[in-house]
């Protein structure tokens, strides 16, 4: 799947009307599923326009703040933060998502909501921090993969104005440059740079990628792979095997592939 996603905004406000806690994110949702031949299938469940923001709550020192959202045929998605001292962190998930959504699940065997909660979500951000984090983070709980980009989130916000210190994941710290050192002076004439044609868009680099169920390799994939993504004009975009991840899971049934090459590109099979 090459996902595709609405952002969500959220903009808590207090008693006083002033924003106690905002987020701003993009995610998508992978979810294995029984059918009703007894088999599993993967399906994806992204947010649609229309997102609500129902049971959003502020927090205090003693109450959890939290950020809510229902989307499609009765799907909703929570995440609460709490406040210790001098930071606040991210404590848990709640995802529930509706198989009696036929769009999404047309031969579900169970019918009816599915929640599945994920713990210790963020770590600990100074108070008066706001997270950002660009790169995609994955979660994985109970045969769903919660994906995350593009997050912005500060819980507890203090006298109603969104901080400009930020606290970036370690996934977006980039890696320093390389020390060029200085060269010894001298005269040079420079000759005009040619003008260069476009290369075109080479065949990708094979890559090997592999699963591993405890000790036990259960997939192996051998594959060179490109993207033509056609937007304002046509893109096409390589894979590196050497800077794509891979992740996922094997079942009895079913396996999931997926690779992140780090440039906010994901693919799943």
């Amino acid at each position: 799947g090459f996902f595709k996603s609405y952002a969500v905004e959220v903009d808590v406000k207090d008693a006083s009307n002033v924003t106690c806690l905002y987020a701003k994110w993009m995610m998508s949702f992978l979810i294995n599923y029984e059918t009703n031949s007894s088999d599993y299938k993967n399906t994806t469940l992204n947010l649609s326009s229309n997102v609500t923001h129902n049971g959003s709550v502020c927090g205090n020192d003693t109450q959890a703040a939290l950020v809510a959202v229902q989307f499609g045929e009765g799907h909703s998605w929570s995440a609460n933060f709490t406040k210790n001292n001098e930071t606040y962190q991210g404590d848990f998930i709640i995802f529930t998502y509706n198989t009696n959504d036929t769009a999404v699940f047309p031969d579900a065997k169970r019918k009816g909501p599915v929640t599945v909660v994920v713990k210790d979500t963020m770590g600990p951000v100074q108070l008066n921090n706001v997270f950002v984090c660009h790169s995609a983070d994955f979660l994985e709980a109970e045969n769903v993969t919660q994906i995350f980009w593009n997050v912005t989130v500060q819980a507890f916000v203090q006298n109603g104005t969104i901080s400009k210190k930020e606290t970036r994941c370690p996934a977006d710290t980039p890696t320093p440059a390389p020390t060029i050192l200085p060269t010894t002076a001298s005269t040079t004439t420079l000759s005009p740079v040619p003008t260069t044609t476009p290369k075109p868009v080479e065949n990708p680099e094979t890559g090997n990628y592999s699963l591993k169920n405890g000790n036990k390799t259960c997939l192996l994939a051998t594959v060179g792979l490109q993207l033509n993504v056609s937007q304002d004009k046509p893109l096409l975009i390589n894979i590196n095997p050497k800077t794509t991840v891979a992740d996922g899971v094997c079942g009895n049934t079913s396996a999931t592939l997926k690779l992140n090459d780090g440039n906010s590109t994901l693919i799943g099979f």
